[in-house]
């Protein structure tokens, strides 16, 4: 027999969120959170732990939190400031650290923030290991003696190591210049970084989101919302858009027609690209909620391909089971193994770039061999989340799926982020795909509590 999962009470598919000053995402929890990740995490290695944090105000409070709790468990710390979340992946293999941990609430507003770590390697913690710091925070909280307490100290070039690396990995016989693009920061942590790279690879840069004031990360910018960058691209007569989320792992672009261009259309361009270098190794990993004009697309091509469950750590899962490099989500998460441990959003632009470059086509063009599929998705709002096996919602769910036939995909999911459970539906007609998601919808929003 299967051995059963614990249930986490506090990590959810992307660490601790939630919205600041309620617990959890208090500051006496987070100190105690530290402590517990020290204890924790120093037993199986023995280097120092890395912050990062994005650029929300309460990034303060919870980093000095963090920081006290890792001293208070004898743990040395680096101090990272302000920077993207895969930057603190990086760097804590870099520093062979024992662990990076990002104070962040990715896409979300700066109302909320979260904590998220991850292990030596630059990937997110096991299941095993978050079991084991929320076993630890049940325990009563001992500082150890005055002689043996962490120390902390701040990392000066930790932005400019990342950006290197970032450039690394665009191939070096190639280069941006000639190439207008308009860079989205969200005002997020990636907001001095991502312009700055692209720029020194010769592209010629106007910047948007990029002037954080602690509360306005995410707010109308950024890869939730792309409609100020398509604006922007059309306005500049620019080749290009890239836009990143708060804590920069995730990737939306816009072509030159001010299109959007979302993270299954990406992933169908990257994949391309890595087939006609022969440097593919294997198949393609989406989740769920991937667009079914995706999976055709790359039938076609005979790429293998495979759904998780939604969230880049069960991407990451898969792919490392089945020994493949690339995949990722429609929500701009990218994973390319084959460059960087996690999502990265400035490198997986690069990985597009150098598909435009080196096959002198641009994005509009590169992704006209995936058609996709019309597709809605419905967040309905919930405290508690209801029982999805409920007679009312199947039949909903049930009328829908015979109206799609083989032709259409119904989804329905509690947010691993947010007290929302998404509705999605897939099919040929859009006008019937809207109507049939507002009905399930409606049918889940009848049964909430």
């Amino acid at each position: 027999m299967a051995k059963k999962m614990k249930t986490k009470r506090y990590f959810g598919t992307d660490g601790i969120r939630g919205a600041v000053g309620t617990y959890p995402i208090t500051a006496d929890f987070v100190l105690k959170l530290g402590w517990a990740a020290g204890k924790v995490l120093a037993e199986e290695s023995a280097g120092s732990v890395l912050i990062g944090k994005d650029t929300r105000n309460s990034g303060y409070l919870f980093e000095s939190a963090l920081e006290a709790g890792l001293a208070s468990a004898g743990v040395d710390v680096l101090l990272l400031g302000p920077i993207p979340t895969p930057a603190v992946a990086y760097l804590t293999r870099s520093f062979s650290a024992s662990a990076g941990i990002v104070v962040s609430a990715s896409h979300n507003s700066y109302r909320d923030n979260g904590i998220k770590f991850f292990n030596p390697n630059g990937q997110k913690l096991s299941d095993d290991q978050e079991l084991a710091i929320e076993q630890m925070l049940s325990e009563e909280m001992v500082t150890v003696s005055s002689d043996n307490l962490g120390k902390a100290s701040r990392i000066e070039d930790a932005a400019g190591r990342y950006g290197e690396f970032c450039k690394s990995c665009f191939p070096a016989e190639l280069t941006l210049k000639g190439l207008k693009i308009v860079v989205d920061g969200a005002n997020g942590a990636a907001y001095r970084i991502a312009p700055n790279v692209f720029r020194e690879l010769g592209a010629e840069v106007i910047e948007i989101g990029t002037s954080p004031d602690g509360l306005n990360i995410n707010e109308g910018v950024g890869a939730t919302s792309p409609g100020a960058l398509s604006e922007a691209v059309v306005a500049a007569g620019a080749e290009l858009g890239i836009a990143l989320d708060g804590d920069g792992d995730r990737l939306i672009m816009v072509d030159h027609v001010g299109e959007i261009v979302d993270g299954d259309e990406l992933l169908f361009v990257i994949t391309q690209y890595k087939k006609a270098r022969n440097e593919l190794m294997g198949g393609v990993v989406g989740t769920q909620m991937s667009n079914l004009g995706l999976q055709r697309a790359l039938e076609q091509e005979n790429i293998p391909f495979a759904r998780s469950a939604v969230g880049d750590r069960h991407v990451m899962a898969m792919l490392e089971q089945k020994g493949w490099r690339i995949g990722g989500e429609g929500s701009g998460h990218i994973l390319c193994l084959d460059a960087a441990s996690t999502g990265d959003g400035i490198v997986s632009a690069l990985q597009v770039l150098a598909a435009i470059v080196s096959q002198e086509q641009n994005l509009n063009r590169l992704k006209q061999g995936m058609t996709k599929f019309p597709q809605e998705l419905v967040n309905v709002r919930c405290t508690q989340v209801p029982d999805l096996q409920c007679e009312s919602i199947l039949q909903a769910v049930h009328a829908a799926e015979s109206k799609l036939g083989d032709l259409g995909r119904v989804l329905l999911r509690p947010s691993g982020t947010e007290p929302v459970v998404r509705v999605m539906v897939e099919g040929q007609e859009r006008h019937q795909v809207i109507e049939l998601a507002q009905e399930i919808a409606d049918a889940v929003h009848r049964t909430v509590p």
